[in-house]
């Protein structure tokens, strides 16, 4: 993604501009709005971060694929499936290491202020907690004994909420970097599940936003209690059978 300014997201045409003849003066608009969310994000992941560098928080657990080091809040399907439900959002802000971490921020940074900025933060929040539990939902299913972390399902869910709402040229840019990170998902250790949930979505919140903030706001109640019934689903695989 750019960091250059760019009008990315779609806007309501602007007001008719000053009378009279001759060059107009340039106008200050207001200042941006502080993306509070994103900023919680930023610290929260940051601040996990350096405290599992200084304190054994992490647990080892055997599983079928050997002895596994469990994050305080990773994803992890035995775990959340005893009870522990705060690791299907508190895995976005574990990170496996320092480039996974200034990586993963740096696009809430390009990505998440923008968006933040441009709906509104209650409404950003809202989105962020579909796309994190349906990123955690898809992970479960697909990689239920595998632990999971990170903040990418989620930020991939922004994209997709992003691109019924974005500009052509908003939306050429996420295209572009929506098959980087398709690319990416096909590495070893990368949760391709996570990053897909989260996109998937992330895609009927912004068909909500593109219908009008009264849908979005009806919508968005609606979206996040079907995605928390299908991630408490994908929690309990010894429940499935009875479905």
């Amino acid at each position: 993604m750019s960091s250059r300014p760019r009008r990315i997201l779609d806007a309501p045409p602007s007001g008719p501009g000053g009378e009279g003849p001759g060059p107009q003066q340039p106008v200050q608009g207001p200042p941006l709005p502080r993306p509070w969310v994103c900023y919680a994000i930023i610290a929260g992941a940051v601040g996990m971060f350096l405290a599992e560098q200084f304190l054994p928080l992490s647990q080892l657990v055997q599983s079928p694929h050997g002895t596994m080091r469990i994050p305080p809040l990773g994803l992890y399907g035995p775990a959340v499936q005893s009870g522990q439900y705060w690791r299907l959002l508190g895995a976005v802000l574990e990170h496996g290491g320092p480039i996974h971490l200034l990586f993963n921020m740096s696009v809430v940074v390009t990505l998440g202020f923008t968006l933040e900025r441009g709906i509104g933060s209650l409404r950003f929040l809202g989105l962020s907690l579909v796309t994190a539990l349906g990123a955690s939902a898809f992970s479960l299913i697909f990689d239920f004994d595998v632990p999971t972390v990170g903040a990418s399902g989620m930020i991939l869910g922004w994209a997709g909420a992003m691109l019924p709402v974005a500009t052509r040229e908003g939306r050429r840019d996420l295209f572009i970097w929506l098959a980087q990170v398709a690319v990416l998902s096909l590495l070893p250790f990368v949760s391709w599940a996570g990053h897909l949930g989260g996109f998937l979505f992330g895609l009927p919140c912004g068909l909500a936003l593109r219908l009008g903030r009264q849908v979005y706001a009806r919508a968005l109640p609606i979206i996040l209690f079907l995605t928390l019934v299908v991630a408490l689903y994908a929690a309990h695989p010894e429940r499935r059978g009875g479905l």
